[in-house]
């Protein structure tokens, strides 16, 4: 026989009402103080004794694209109560990018350290994260995944589209195409009145491939909703049931224990960027991905996500990169007739929150069917993903386009800079009729990236100059360190990194400097010598923001650039273990 000591098991995890006792010093009499305030809410023993399941409520009068989410809690309930669980809604942070001011990717992190504190003090085996509008999704994720236990996705939903004088019209790409009319002259005030009551016909999301479907379909890519839990619209029974089905399995997950590191993992990742690449998604989505990565220790390997956008096609035919809408893609089966399309190019054995792989949930889909609104490999919306990545002297740290919702005109073109120092410079000259400007030139915003604005405003959709407008212009070459809306389109240069306020070489570009804009070859360039931009930067040093109090204060002192997701540096996994896509 051995020697050796035998160790005496561990004690088993605390579940429940048992997790993470309030300290007095007497964990007896903690949860004994616990149970008998909650007992005062009408629960018995036999209740309280079932697997605790936390649903995150984001409900807000503020949030439209929320405003389902009390029919959503209910049905949470029932599921999680017909699997032998106790349901409790706890409220967190609502966040509406039209209702937050400067910006709601300001307050993403915010939401996500109030997420991530909320599911660590309270107690709960597992959590359903309800969430829709374009910051929550990753704010709920990047929070899951730094509390660690089991997390389940349920999406709010697309909302439905409208109709305005026969034409078919949702929010928020027709927003902005109305818009860009009535500033060219083109519609009139009470034409644009009109189509403001028919752009959004219901509670919900955006009905386009905008920041809030992208995360949707990515958030079902990374395994973490329920089959088929990103495309049904909002204010539909198939919603209702994707959320009693969540619930039930979020019992399941807390059962096994089926923790959310066992699910974001490396190959999750690079599913979730190839289904990024193959819906034509939003650019914000790369930020979102990025800053989700960091938490579980990861890096986005920019240069690989721009080989893999190279071998993956634009499969989705969904404004802004085609022509339909997210109810339309539901009627085609949703992301299952995506994912069996992209099958040959996914990692299949990631696991999914159902327990199964990817792969294995696609075989559970069963054949397809005939459509159109989901193309073939072999005959695709565009012929490389949505998103190309570039680099150059003007962005040593990469910049992002949309190539597939640009003009194939502009994306290799050198034109002259017109430069706008910050937002106010732009709105105050954007529209003079004295600006120095032509349809060969290109647009450059300065400070709005990060730290600039701050909170990275979508500001980078450069409203054309209102005189080049009234001229039939539709598109122009504009480059900024900030993002854009999901929803928006046009030849649009992004994420510039590092940006202008911390120095970058955005900063010290000058209106007539010459600038190279070559997608083929994934280049960005200011065509300036090196000696000249140092010049420049010597005689006009950048001092980086700051104030004097307040979330404010921590923002700016803690951000980080667009390819590291803008996340706070103290909210990222101590140590990065590795870098995905691989």
């Amino acid at each position: 026989m051995s020697d050796q000591p035998i160790d005496p098991p561990s004690p088993p995890a605390a579940t429940g009402m048992k997790k993470g006792l309030t300290s007095y010093g007497d964990t007896g009499f903690s949860l004994f103080l616990r149970k008998a305030f909650i007992k005062g809410a009408g629960f018995t023993d036999a209740a309280l004794d079932r697997p605790v399941i936390g649903i995150a409520d984001t409900g807000s009068d503020y949030n439209p694209c929320h405003g389902n989410a009390p029919q959503l809690i209910e049905a949470v309930k029932r599921g999680v109560m017909l699997a032998g669980g106790l349901p409790m809604a706890f409220p967190t942070i609502s966040v509406h990018e039209s209702f937050a001011a400067p910006t709601s990717m300001f307050l993403r992190n915010l939401m996500s350290m109030d997420t991530e504190e909320m599911l660590r003090a309270q107690p709960m085996d597992a959590v359903v994260l309800i969430g829709g509008c374009d910051k929550t999704v990753p704010a709920q994720l990047m929070g899951a995944a730094s509390a660690g236990l089991p997390a389940i996705q349920l999406i709010t939903g697309s909302m439905l589209t409208g109709s305005h004088r026969g034409e078919r019209v949702g929010a928020c790409t027709d927003c902005r195409r109305y818009w860009g009319k009535f500033r060219a002259g083109e519609v009139d005030a009470d034409e644009i009145a009109e189509v403001n009551d028919q752009l959004v016909a219901s509670v919900g999301t955006c009905s386009v491939m905008g920041t809030a479907s992208t995360m949707a379909c990515i958030a079902e890519a990374l395994g973490m909703t329920v089959p088929g839990g990103a495309s049904p619209p909002a204010v539909t029974a198939d919603r209702i049931r994707i959320a009693e089905q969540t619930g039930a399995r979020a019992v399941q997950m807390a059962k096994d224990r089926l923790t959310i590191d066992k699910i974001l993992t490396p190959d999750a990742f690079e599913n979730g960027m190839r289904v990024l690449l193959a819906i034509g998604g939003s650019t914000n989505g790369i930020v979102h991905l990025a800053a989700i990565a960091g938490r579980m220790g990861l890096e986005i390997d920019m240069a690989a996500l721009d080989r893999m956008g190279r071998e993956t096609p634009v499969l989705l035919d969904l404004k802004p990169s085609g022509q339909h809408y997210m109810e339309d893609f539901h009627h085609a089966g949703g992301m299952a007739t995506l994912l069996r399309e992209l099958k040959p190019l996914l990692k299949l054995d990631a696991l999914t929150v159902t327990g199964r792989t990817l792969g294995e949930e696609i075989e559970a889909a069963g054949p397809g069917f005939r459509q159109d609104v989901v193309r073939s490999i072999a005959n695709p919306i565009y012929p490389q993903g949505g998103i190309a990545v570039l680099t150059g002297n003007l962005a040593p740290g990469a910049a992002i386009i949309k190539q597939s919702a640009a003009d194939a005109r502009l994306m290799e073109h050198t034109g002259r800079a017109v430069v706008f120092d910050n937002l106010e410079d732009m709105a105050s000259r954007i529209d003079g009729d004295d600006l120095d400007v032509t349809a060969d030139d290109v647009l450059v915003l300065k400070n709005i990236g990060p730290k600039g604005a701050p909170g990275m405003p979508e500001a980078g959709y450069i409203p054309i100059p209102r005189k080049l407008a009234r001229a039939g212009v539709k598109d122009i070459v504009r480059i900024s360190d900030g993002r854009m809306s999901g929803t928006a389109f046009g030849t649009i240069v992004l994420h510039v990194t590092p940006e202008s306020a911390i120095g970058g070489p955005l900063a010290h570009v000058k209106s007539g400097d010459l600038i190279r804009l070559s997608v083929t070859r994934r280049e960005i360039a200011l065509l300036v010598s090196e000696d000249e931009l140092a010049e420049r930067a010597r005689l006009n040093p950048v001092t980086e923001p700051t104030a004097d109090r307040g979330y404010r204060r921590l923002y700016l002192q803690s951000v980080t650039q667009a390819d590291k997701g803008a996340d706070f540096d103290f909210l990222q996994a101590a140590r990065m273990t590795g870098k995905t896509p691989r």
